[in-house]
């Protein structure tokens, strides 16, 4: 048969994972910015299963806007240079399913609108990664506004809303169950 006249078929989804610990860490990739900067956080969370018990091999991506609201639009997120924001991150999960990043706090990207990290987790079992966000606590017109959040039932919106404590942010992923975090579908093309 010729190229030409070849019908390709789709095949389906392949599960993803477990191999993230050793296959797709780089060095940095938890760090968006180094230790000490001026206005770093720690975003930190668990990845949890249905049952409530940790993912210890999931892995957790995160791409956010800078403090002022822009998108960083710069190479770098694998090599970094220290100095460079570049707004990505990666951080695989330990034996408990936590996951942690030192980053900044994201801004608006429009004005009036919440402030919100784009979450992306990968995970064995999944037949193709998750996308979510996890939006920032404190400004509830922002949160009350937001046109995500107002589509959601109001016990639902709360899976999308990190919390402070000392250390920073807390955003557990609870990939189902009955506190299952909300999980966005984008359209292709």
């Amino acid at each position: 048969m010729t190229a030409s006249r070849m019908t390709l078929i789709a095949t389906p989804g392949q599960t993803v994972g477990p191999f993230f610990h050793d296959s797709l860490r780089y060095g940095g990739d938890r760090d968006l910015v180094p230790a000490g900067s001026p206005g770093a956080v720690i975003l930190r969370g668990r990845v949890l299963d249905g049952a409530g018990d940790p993912v210890p091999d999931a892995l957790v991506e995160i791409w956010q806007a800078r403090p002022d609201g822009t998108i960083p639009r710069v190479p770098g997120s694998l090599c970094r240079d220290g100095r460079t924001f570049t707004g990505f991150g990666r951080s695989a999960t330990g034996p408990d399913g936590d996951y942690s990043f030192r980053t900044l706090v994201p801004g608006p990207t429009e004005p009036g609108r919440a402030a919100f990290y784009a979450v992306t987790v990968f995970a064995r079992g999944l037949l193709d990664r998750l996308f979510t966000r996890a939006y920032l606590p404190g400004d509830a017109a922002a949160l009350a506004a937001d046109p995500l959040l107002r589509s959601l039932p109001a016990e639902r919106r709360r899976t999308l809303v990190a919390s402070p404590d000392e250390r920073g942010l807390v955003f557990d992923l609870r990939l189902q169950g009955p506190d299952e975090t909300v999980f966005l579908r984008y359209r292709e093309g």
